[in-house]
């Protein structure tokens, strides 16, 4: 099977070039085609973990509170006073073009949220006609004082110095989406559980298609709706300091951001590689034939994604930058290899000099791609949506990439006529050969400095951490961190957490049960039998259900008092900015009372609450349907100290052990509860991924070599570059992310290409006389200089990612760049000691076994 496949490829390149390049061609041109239909996927799937069940939660009590997507816009006017008319004017006239944007269901502002101080009113007042600051007879410093101090709008829409206010556009909750997606996580947790029967795996691939199509729909909405206040805040630069906030604004950012990163990744990296390719070959066909296989592999596969919609995210930006140096290193070492064999055998024809170099570097290069394959496909057991994707995606373009190359260059070298006279002087092997030299002389140096390295890199790993602030994933310069700053520090927080409080099952026996003191059986009731006059009726709209709200637990005296003894402690926490629940409505209630109040006198305030104050005061925080309150804060995003896995377990131990509410009727939800699951996964995601790239290359090397002190030989070095910029990382204190997680996989799987390229050429040159030094010699000054070249573009084309605006990416690039160089040294100095050492091959020539030469030709 293998030598019909073998028999037909050296057919196919050496006497059907032309055909096998037509079909290569329009192959691309079919995936060019799909280009358009390429999308990019910032939404929450693609931020959060793939089986993460407070997903589900998180969406359930958005449902359940309407508290859908919303747009923050901070105004600050520019000159004078906020509360002037001119600024209240501009104010007014911005909300109005807001309320109008497609999509908005209201819009919130100091002109519009009902006062209660201003001047201070009664309980009774309350159901009179409630004041505004749009009113032209509303005292303006007296609402001011109420903004800064009152219990309901403190740290919430006005900052401290009285000037920065805050305009929330609520969105249209995305009810359908939400079922959809519910319904989809629901069939895939029971797939991966328990199975699917026919019909549900049908369901699940219906509703999964469904709901992408929906998705894609609503994210093009969102997109065109966040350009449209954009531009609606542009006409108002001249009057005031405006930013955009909001989980909307930050994805449409962010699909900006990875479009302008493929942009500038690509082209970047496009002109590294011509750069580089004339750097070491100064010749055009070598500037050509690997630039056209990079190109054509990048068309081919991403027309491929397209087709399948796959969509790209923030993560996997880094795709196209990354299959293009990996393609360029393939490319080159099959460059360097041809042009070793024309230059020492230049009476030898095409054809043998296409097959000699395809079957010399086949075996080599297939296990390179190979490694690096086991690599990315390790990271499909971190369990992040995004980093799956990437891998399997890095995974594709590798394999695509290896079959690529072996195609274009063979059948072009087939086609172009064969360069005569002499190839131009490459000197690089005078440079590689000091790393040979400085193993031999100083062998203890190479070994002290390694131990030394791995010593403190396990160190530098013990300090890792996972902790790190979404703000500052963006450059400072970017809406994204100056808008969240502004939110952050002025206007109460930024990243949400919601606790939600269920019944406790006592009071529910009270409330449901015989034990109910007020309960009286109907045959007791004297007036059980007669007509309630004060009944609901057709005529009486103030008995309808509607209009009399449902009681609850949470609106007794005990309820309240519970959830106000937990909304004073989360207000002492010093990472909680604004906190806000039924307490809220407690404290003003008791102020504008002058005193406590009763469940008698709670009952009849929920059942003439106006609109107005429901709206802002009971109904975000209070579900009587399911006997539940919602306590939301705001944490915040800058404070230094921020932990949110300790802050979490803070308020879960409180709740549980100092108030003594159950675990079970405690729950905390929200982007800071997401955000938290996935940064904790990443210990356990990095040890999962380094762990299964290890085992993977590790089996595979007892394969290609068949000797474990080989295989562990050639691991030595790509496991101590991952340990010094785990290590590193965690001296500088740069926390894991969905990024960083990567690099340490990468680097082996990359890596370790260098290791497989030199061991194969080092048993190659063994055989000729079986001295271990020679050997390193000779390596050195031929795999070597392919290595070199390869590992220089591999370390530029990863730095070229510090161009980017999202600070992960920066650091992904960087530290990439630094693994490669360290696995570069490791490869020249430590790889070749660790054989010279140990003497893996035994102390004689070795058959390799690897080279085929025709009878009279000169051996290479």
């Amino acid at each position: 099977m293998l030598s019909a496949l073998k028999n037909s490829y050296e057919f196919l390149v050496t006497k059907r070039p032309l055909a096998v390049l037509v079909v290569i061609g329009l192959l691309t041109l079919l995936a060019a085609m799909g280009l358009p239909r390429f999308k990019i996927d910032a939404s929450a799937d693609s931020l959060t973990l793939e089986a993460d069940k407070s997903l589900d939660y998180f969406r359930e009590i958005a449902e359940r509170y309407a508290s859908g997507d919303f747009l923050v816009v901070t105004y600050r006017y520019k000159d004078g006073d906020l509360f002037s008319d001119e600024s209240l004017e501009a104010l007014g006239r911005l909300r109005d073009e807001l309320a109008g944007v497609d999509g908005v269901s209201s819009v919130q502002s100091i002109l519009d949220v009902p006062l209660l101080y201003s001047p201070k009113l009664s309980l009774t007042d309350i159901t009179d006609e409630i004041r505004t600051l749009s009113q032209s007879d509303t005292d303006r410093d007296l609402a001011r004082q109420e903004f800064l101090s009152s219990p309901i709008y403190r740290e919430l829409i006005l900052s401290p110095d009285g000037q920065t206010t805050a305009l929330l556009a609520n969105l249209t909750l995305d009810s359908r989406g939400i079922e959809l997606v519910r319904e989809r996580d629901a069939l895939r947790r029971k797939r991966n559980s328990e199975g699917l029967s026919p019909e549900e795996a049908a369901r699940l691939e219906e509703v999964s298609a469904v709901y992408l199509e929906h998705r894609t729909v609503q994210e093009q909405e969102a997109h065109q709706r966040v350009d449209t206040v954009r531009a609606i805040l542009a006409g108002y630069d001249d009057d005031a300091e405006l930013f955009l906030g909001g989980v909307t604004m930050i994805t449409a950012d962010m699909i900006s951001f990875i479009k302008s990163d493929l942009l500038v990744f690509g082209l970047g990296i496009l002109a590294f590689i011509i750069l580089t390719l004339l750097l070491i070959f100064r010749q055009p066909r070598w500037v050509l034939l690997p630039l056209l296989t990079c190109v054509t592999t990048a068309v081919m596969i991403l027309g491929l994604l397209s087709w399948l919609d796959w969509r790209m995210t923030v993560i996997s930006a880094n795709f196209v930058a990354l299959l293009l140096i990996i393609t360029l290193a393939i490319t080159i070492h099959l460059a360097v290899r041809y042009r070793e064999y024309i230059a020492q055998n230049p009476d030898w024809s095409r054809e043998t000099l296409v097959l000699q170099t395809v079957r010399f570097m086949a075996k080599p290069c297939l296990y390179t791609a190979l490694t690096t394959i086991v690599a990315f496909v390790s990271l499909v057991v971190s369990g992040i949506r995004p980093v799956i994707d990437f891998g399997w995606m890095m995974t594709m373009g590798v394999t695509l990439a290896l079959v690529l190359s072996f195609l274009i260059i063979p059948s072009f070298l087939m086609i172009l006529p064969k360069r005569q006279g002499k190839v131009s002087e490459d000197n690089s092997h005078a440079f590689t050969l000091r790393f040979s030299s400085f193993a031999e002389r100083h062998k203890f140096v190479v070994l002290g400095v390694s131990l030394i390295a791995a010593v403190v890199s396990v160190v530098g790993m013990s300090q890792l951490k996972v902790e790190n602030r979404f703000i500052d994933y963006f450059d400072d310069s970017t809406e994204i961190y100056q808008g969240m700053l502004v939110i952050d520090r002025r206007l109460g927080g930024t990243v949400t957490l919601d606790i939600i409080l269920d019944k406790p099952e006592e009071e529910a026996v009270a409330f449901e049960g015989e034990e109910d003191p007020f309960a009286v059986e109907a045959e007791d009731d004297p007036f059980a039998l007669e007509e309630d006059p004060f009944a609901a009726s057709e005529e009486d709209p103030f008995g309808s259900e509607e209009a009399a709200p449902q009681q609850s637990y949470w609106f007794t005296v005990a309820g309240l008092a519970t959830l106000e003894q937990l909304h004073d402690y989360l207000e002492e926490q010093p990472e909680i900015g604004k906190v806000q629940s039924l307490a809220t409505l407690y404290k003003v209630a008791r102020d504008l009372k002058g005193g406590q109040l009763n469940d008698f006198e709670l009952a009849v305030a929920n059942t003439s609450l106006p609109p107005e104050i429901r709206g802002v005061l009971v109904d975000p925080y209070l579900s009587a349907e399911h006997n539940q309150a919602r306590i939301t804060l705001r944490v915040m995003e800058t404070d230094p100290n921020l932990r949110r896995g300790e802050l979490i377990e803070r308020i879960y131990d409180y709740a549980h052990n100092e108030m003594g509410i159950a675990p079970e009727n405690i729950h905390q939800t929200g982007l800071l509860v997401l955000y938290n699951n996935m940064l904790q996964s990443l210990f356990k995601s990095q040890i999962l991924t380094l762990g299964a790239v290890f085992v993977g290359i590790l089996l595979m090397f007892l394969v290609l070599f068949r000797s474990l002190s080989i295989a562990i030989i050639a691991l030595v070095p790509n496991m101590l570059a991952a340990c010094v910029v785990l290590g590193g990382m965690g001296l500088a204190g740069i926390p894991l992310d969905m990024m960083t997680i990567t690099i340490a996989a990468i680097t082996v799987g990359i890596g370790v290409d260098h290791a497989i390229h030199y061991l194969y050429r080092f048993r190659a040159e063994f055989a000729k006389d079986g001295d271990y030094l020679a050997t390193m010699h000779r390596s050195h000054a031929t795999i070597g200089r392919a290595m070199f070249y390869t590992a220089i573009t591999i370390i530029a084309g990863f730095s070229i990612l510090a161009l980017s605006k999202f600070v992960p990416s920066i650091y992904f690039g960087l530290l990439t760049a630094l693994a490669m160089s360290a696995a570069l040294l490791g490869s020249l100095t430590l790889l070749p000691l660790l054989l010279v050492m140990v003497k893996p091959l035994g102390a004689g020539s070795v058959d390799s076994g690897e080279i085929d030469i025709p009878e009279g030709a000169a051996k290479a």
